[in-house]
C-alpha cells in the first residue's frame, strides 16, 4: 500500500521529470536531489489527504497549511526552510514546463519570517473551538472533542496526545499521566469539563471504534487504529473552520493558549513550567513575554493614562 501510495505521488505530480532537471539541467548534488524528492513526496502526501491530486490544482492556502503542519509535527527550522526551497523550486519547474500556469509559492513564508512569540487563541476563541464538534454533529465528534479538552486543559504536544494509552487518563484522580520528550513522566491537573467529555468518548464512542488495533492508545482514527498526528491537526483545522478563526490554529496552539491563560489568570512560572513539562525554565519563560503583552493591553483599555 505505502509502494502504490508512492507511485501514485510520483506519478500525479511529475517527479521523475523534476528529478532529472534536478539532475541534467540544475546540477543538484544527490544529497539535495533525495532531500527535495523526500519533501515533495511529503507535500504530495499531504495534498492527497486534502483531496488535491495535481499540482496545478494546489493554492498558497494549501502550501501555507502543510508549512504549519510541519512545524506542529516537530521539524526543526532548518529541515522546514528546505523543504520551503524545495516547494519552490519545484513549482518554478511546473512553470517554466508549462505544467502550471501560476506559483502558489511566490509568498510562500520560511521559519526566519515566523514570529518569536507563540500564536494563541482567546478565551471566547477557545470556547468556540471546543464547541465545534458539536455543532458538526457527526460521527466522530466525541473523539474530537475529547481531543481538543485534552489538548488545551492540559497543554499536551501532539505526539503526547497520540501516544496517550487508556490507563494515562486517571479520571478518579483528576489527572492525566503523560511521557514527554525522552521519556520523561508528568502529571497534569484535569478539570471537571475535560474529564466529562473524555469520559463519555470513552464509554459511548471508543469502544464502537476498537477493532483489535487500537494498541491500547486513548484516541482512535475511524479504522480502530491510534490516531495520528497528522490526523490530530486535521481534527483542530476543522474545528478552527467550523468556529470562524481566521488565524492559524494547530495542536501547539492550544498548548501555547493553555499556558498563557494560565499565567493571565496568576499561576506561577514554575507550576506551568511542571505542567508543559519543559526542562528547562527558560523555555516556559517566553510566555512572560506573552503576559507582558497581555498586560499592556488591559494597561492601555483601563488606565486614565494608558
Amino acid at each position: 500500500m505505502i509502494a502504490e501510495l508512492r507511485e501514485r505521488i510520483e506519478s500525479a505530480f511529475r517527479l521523475q521529470l523534476f528529478r532529472d532537471y534536478l539532475a541534467l539541467e540544475a546540477g543538484s548534488s544527490e544529497n539535495t536531489i533525495a532531500a527535495y524528492l523526500r519533501d515533495l513526496r511529503r507535500l504530495g502526501e499531504f495534498a492527497l489527504s486534502k483531496g488535491v491530486g495535481d499540482p496545478a490544482a494546489m493554492t498558497r492556502h494549501h502550501l501555507r497549511d502543510f508549512v504549519y503542519l510541519q512545524k506542529d509535527l516537530g521539524l526543526s527550522p532548518s529541515s522546514i526552510r528546505r523543504s520551503t526551497s524545495a516547494i519552490r523550486t519545484y513549482f518554478g519547474f511546473l512553470v517554466g514546463e508549462g505544467i502550471v500556469s501560476t506559483d502558489p509559492s511566490d509568498r510562500l513564508e520560511s521559519p526566519t519570517r515566523w514570529r518569536t512569540l507563540p500564536e494563541t487563541l482567546s478565551v471566547s476563541e477557545v470556547e468556540a473551538l471546543l464547541a465545534a464538534p458539536g455543532a458538526e454533529d457527526h460521527r466522530l465528534a466525541w473523539r474530537d472533542r475529547a481531543l481538543l479538552e485534552l489538548g488545551y486543559g492540559a497543554g499536551l504536544r501532539v505526539s503526547e496526545l497520540c501516544s496517550m494509552a487508556l490507563t494515562d487518563f486517571l479520571a478518579g484522580e483528576q489527572l492525566v499521566r503523560i511521557f514527554g520528550k525522552g521519556s520523561k513522566e508528568r502529571l497534569v491537573p484535569l478539570g471537571r469539563s475535560v474529564i466529562g467529555v473524555v469520559s463519555v468518548y470513552l464509554h459511548q464512542l471508543r469502544p464502537e471504534l476498537d477493532r483489535g488495533a487500537s494498541r491500547g492508545r486513548l484516541l482512535l482514527n475511524a479504522r480502530g487504529e491510534p490516531l495520528s498526528r497528522v490526523g490530530a491537526w486535521g481534527i483542530v483545522r476543522r474545528a478552527a473552520e467550523t468556529a470562524g478563526i481566521a488565524k492559524p490554529v494547530t495542536p501547539h496552539t492550544l498548548r501555547h493558549s493553555f499556558a498563557t491563560h494560565l499565567l493571565e489568570g496568576g499561576a506561577d512560572l514554575r507550576a506551568v513550567q511542571e505542567m508543559l513539562g519543559h526542562a528547562d525554565l527558560s523555555t516556559t519563560q517566553i510566555y512572560t513575554h506573552v503576559d507582558r503583552e497581555y498586560l499592556r493591553s488591559v494597561h492601555k483599555q483601563f488606565h486614565p493614562r494608558g
